[in-house]
């Protein structure tokens, strides 16, 4: 059967090369970038280039300094903890392991949350997330490496397991927390600095991108880049992208599964997230519920079954430890909707407007724009 999935640009630049590009660029080899003497990503989670260029009257300094030229491609599944892991690992996700927000931890029926449940979960940060962080190498020769983000991500699994082998400054507000990295960048030549912004996508789970709220944020972080921006140094540079883009899902838009659904029928465990589904099927049920939700679903999501998630490339080369992490089948948005289990007690991730996950464009076409001395080629 044919997938028909969504064809990539063929030169299109990659989320998970940045940091490696970055690297290069600190070392003076050729790259996507000039030659840097420290160089900066700052991450505003959940800024699409389709979000940002619908919304381009908020946001005048990233506008003017991007072009048609200035957007890279997220990772599959379009989420925060895999596309952070692939960018600070310069890995797929078939090769760190981290491949949805809930995964199942293969030979339990736990499916563990991604960002949150190293410490609830027991997951090794050291272990559970396979690739070596590219700051942990650096650190390992010597190099510099810092992470600039909000107090609340010091010391969790998460931040261990990607960006261990940094040092770590907690810095609460937004636009200091991007002085703080021009300075860090300016004072330890030859550093790697991280800048995590992860306001924008709080706003945007909880009022949709297209909501006064969320151009507000995105007003707020245009001016924390135009003061970095201001304050980089002779000789650094600065590069602004995203994990993923958002599609807004309104309440009638929400597919709700149900006891007694039919399309429940054979599922053990849900993973992933309401655009990205992992379905764990029962022993011997995989069939089955992949030809159920076909029938029932295919009209507005790609339905695919592990083997040809992997052969389609869509987690990257799949190592064998990680081919149990992914579900038996896979579904992914294609609509502007969202699937939630109702069974759930907890009802409050169903009042979430802005999601993300899928394949789409809106999900997986991010900003890649350069400041300072990454501008200048």
């Amino acid at each position: 059967m044919s997938l028909s999935l969504p064809g990539e640009p063929a030169d299109a630049r990659r989320l998970t090369d940045v940091v490696t590009q970055l690297q290069a660029a600190l070392d003076g080899r050729p790259s996507w970038f000039a030659p840097v003497r420290s160089a900066i990503v700052f991450v505003v989670d959940g800024l699409g280039a389709r979000n940002l260029s619908q919304r381009a009257a908020y946001a005048r300094t990233l506008v003017a300094a991007g072009g048609r030229r200035a957007v890279a491609r997220s990772v599959f599944p379009s989420t925060t903890a895999t596309a952070l892991t692939s960018l600070l690992t310069g890995k797929d996700a078939g090769e760190h392991g981290i491949v949805g927000y809930r995964v199942r931890v293969p030979g339990t029926d736990v499916v563990s949350n991604q960002l949150k449940g190293w410490e609830t979960d027991g997951l090794d940060p050291r272990a559970w997330q396979r690739a070596e962080p590219i700051m942990e190498r650096r650190s390992a020769a010597a190099a510099r490496s810092f992470v600039v983000s909000r107090n609340r991500y010091r010391g969790t699994g998460f931040t261990l397991a990607t960006m261990r082998g940094a040092d770590f400054i907690g810095v609460d507000d937004l636009r200091e927390r991007a002085l703080t990295a021009a300075a860090l960048a300016d004072r330890h030549p030859g550093s790697l600095v991280y800048l995590y912004a992860p306001e924008l996508d709080t706003i945007g789970h909880r009022h949709g991108w297209q909501s006064d709220q969320w151009a507000a944020g995105l007003e707020a972080v245009d001016a924390a880049v135009r003061a970095l921006a201001g304050a980089l140094r002779p000789g650094v540079g600065a590069v602004v992208t995203a994990d993923h883009g958002m599609v807004d899902v309104p309440r009638h838009r929400q597919v709700l599964l149900r006891a007694g659904d039919p399309l429940l029928d054979g599922v053990r465990l849900l993973g992933g997230e309401p655009r990205m589904l992992h379905l764990y099927a029962e022993h011997g049920a995989a069939g089955a519920v992949l030809d159920a939700w076909r029938d029932a679903e295919s009209a507005r999501s790609w339905v695919i079954a592990r083997d040809e998630a992997i052969e389609a490339g869509l987690f990257g080369r799949v190592a064998a430890e990680v081919r149990p992490r992914i579900g038996d089948v896979v579904v992914a948005a294609r609509a502007g909707i969202a699937y939630y289990d109702d069974r759930v007690a907890d009802k409050a991730p169903q009042r979430m407007i802005g999601q993300h996950g899928s394949l789409t464009d809106e999900e997986r076409a991010i900003p890649l724009i350069r400041f300072g001395a990454l501008a200048q080629l």
